[in-house]
């Protein structure tokens, strides 16, 4: 039973673009990291990153499994973000190894950031889905350490780290507005009128950089 006061054909509608994104953003994530890769510094670092692809192509199978059991198609729920997402990752191509643990660090913290809000307002099975990829700290946990490592090794990485944090973190929260407003995310589950809509995600979005500033903070970097 959905825990949306949208109607069920209308919360299905808004569940299956959910489901889409999160898969698709799941399977762009491994393919990003895989490719990424390339940068490392050293086989040690190499197969770390790819411990954690290996991580988001786990999560990317979970959401599919779920829409399967739902009976919806998995490609067909992922097609609609597939422009998007990949225009994302073009605007945000990481020049360096630094650069790519970072974008990886911020888009997985901010992602899972706004999908934990999102699950507030669905069913307590996609609920289950979410909090269970989303508490899976160990892509989150190597990250932020190879990031400290970085940083230690190299003071001079802060600068440059704290305006590529800055950039991602932008693009990340013009994703997420434009995803919740064109795929009516939020409108969609919690039934409410277009101002209290924006209302909603705007107080979402005040939260995904506040989280972020922290995080930053935390690293020793300007939020």
């Amino acid at each position: 039973m959905s825990a949306s006061p949208a109607g069920p054909a209308r919360y299905n509608s808004v569940l299956m673009d959910l489901l889409g994104v999160m898969a698709y953003g799941e399977l762009s994530a491994f393919e990003r990291l895989s490719s990424d890769a390339r940068y490392s510094p050293t086989l040690h670092d190499r197969a770390v990153l790819g411990r954690i692809a290996v991580i988001e192509f786990q999560h990317y199978e979970l959401v599919r499994a779920r829409l399967e059991e739902s009976g919806l198609d998995a490609e067909a729920a992922m097609l609609p973000f597939q422009p998007s997402v990949d225009h994302f990752h073009e605007r945000t191509r990481p020049a360096d190894w630094y650069e790519s643990l970072m974008k990886a660090y911020v888009i997985d913290t901010v992602s899972g950031d706004f999908y934990r809000a999102v699950s507030r307002y669905v069913d307590a099975g996609t609920r289950e889905l979410v909090e269970r990829i989303q508490s899976d700290e160990e892509a989150t946990t190597v990250l932020r350490e190879l990031l400290r490592t970085a940083l230690a090794a190299d003071p001079r990485l802060a600068s440059r780290l704290s305006l590529w944090a800055r950039r991602l973190l932008g693009e990340a929260l013009t994703q997420a507005q434009r995803v919740s407003f064109e795929h009516a995310f939020l409108p969609g589950l919690i039934g409410a009128d277009e101002a209290r809509s924006r209302e909603v995600v705007s107080g979402l979005l005040a939260e995904l950089a506040a989280n972020h500033s922290r995080r930053m903070t935390q690293l020793g970097l300007s939020g």
